[in-house]
């Protein structure tokens, strides 16, 4: 199978986020995205961002526009949500974003009427119907497809620091979990989810898709759902490993943080210089760690099985990579590693409230609709640095 890989401004940035729809006063999930996507497309046809619908009716998607920073895509997410919610307000209508909502039921939900759902559905049945979650895809653009699996096989190193950076998944269906995000760990049970497979380049991936597509496990290569793919349309690799964030400015360090990832194995690729990879069983491994244990997890950082707290090996990394940052004006979007590793993730302050509440679920998903409320829109946080 030839799969051709776009051509695409190298790195440039493209954000997707998933976003709850909820009751005002109940925190209850509800399928009202049909109507609200039907309400702004003639407002939003001409816009750069773009509002969808996703597998359950209780979901909305926004997309950025292709930005040559992190700050064009972030402000396109921005004017979007700014549209949801000129629409869902009158209706009573809360968003809210984290990995998975603390006590909803996948019995509850509805699947969006589209033939691709019901088919997803028809096919993975139970696990396919349990996937009430939520995360961001943070695409970034590769200019030549020579460096899209090296990239990629890279990249499975900070793919625990990715993880636990946005863990905000410790509930499902009413139960605390023990995990910071049950969110990774339910998506991988779909065909063609978690891990990417180690290829070595661009024919292998060619191959691999014709092997999926002659034995009917996928029909293109829009059905890869690993935690970082490359995505031949748009000419980028897509991370999609994370938790959904609960907050823009959260959402925009992410964001910045892999965008200056990716540049920094391009620039070591243009050096000539191999980039580090670890073994398989070392990926698998780190991905359940951040997944338990998020910010608290010892992740392995190389090859002779080296651990370290994944706080300490993120903050090093973040620091050294700051000039990257600044080369790709990013460095305020950036500078949001360190406030949430100071101030931590969504599952921690999740947590929190749980606690002081007696286990109350429902506080803990007013806490969300609040932070997704009553937190600084990105451009009001950056006019604060």
């Amino acid at each position: 199978m030839t799969v051709t890989f776009s051509q695409s401004p190298r790195s440039s940035v493209g954000i997707e986020w998933e976003i709850m729809l909820a009751d005002r006063v109940t925190g209850e999930l509800v399928p009202r995205a049909p109507e609200i996507i039907d309400s702004l497309s003639d407002a939003t046809a001409l816009e750069r961002y773009v509002v969808t619908e996703e597998l359950l009716t209780n979901t909305i998607e926004v997309t950025s526009g292709v930005g040559d920073t992190v700050q064009a895509a972030v402000d396109d997410i921005d004017d979007a949500i700014s549209a949801v919610r000129s629409v869902a307000e009158p209706a009573g209508i809360e968003l809210l974003s984290a990995g998975s909502h603390p006590f909803a039921q996948w019995y509850d939900q509805q699947v969006t009427d589209k033939t691709r759902y019901h088919s997803l559905i028809e096919r993975t049945q139970w696990w396919g119907r349990n996937m009430m979650i939520w995360g961001i895809h943070v695409h970034v653009g590769v200019e030549d497809v020579n460096k899209v699996f090296p990239i990629i096989n890279a990249l499975t190193l900070y793919l625990p620091h990715l993880q636990a950076l946005s863990a905000s998944s410790p509930f499902w269906a009413g139960e605390r979990t023990g995990y910071a995000s049950n969110r990774a760990l339910v998506f991988q049970q779909l065909p063609t989810a978690g891990l990417p497979w180690p290829l070595q380049n661009w024919t292998e991936f060619e191959s691999y898709l014709d092997d999926m597509a002659r034995t009917g496990v996928m029909a293109d290569a829009s059905e890869v759902r690993w935690d970082i793919r490359p995505a031949p349309r748009w000419g980028t690799i897509e991370i999609r490993a994370c938790d959904g964030m609960s907050t823009l400015p959260e959402l925009a360090a992410v964001a910045a943080l892999a965008q200056v990832l990716v540049e920094h194995l391009s620039r070591m690729l243009d050096e000539g210089k191999t980039l580090e990879t670890l073994p398989p069983w070392f990926v698998r491994e780190n991905k359940w760690r951040a997944a338990r244990f998020g910010l608290d997890a010892q992740i392995i950082v190389d090859s002779a099985g080296t651990q370290r707290p994944v706080r300490e090996h993120l903050a090093e990394t973040a620091a050294e990579l700051t000039p990257i940052a600044e080369d790709l004006h990013c460095a305020r979007e950036f500078a949001g590693v360190a406030e949430i590793l100071a101030g931590g993730s969504s599952y921690e302050r999740q947590l929190v409230v749980a606690d002081s509440t007696n286990g109350d679920l429902h506080a803990v998903v007013q806490h969300l609709i609040r932070e997704f409320r009553g937190g600084p829109t990105l451009r009001e946080h950056l006019a604060g640095v």
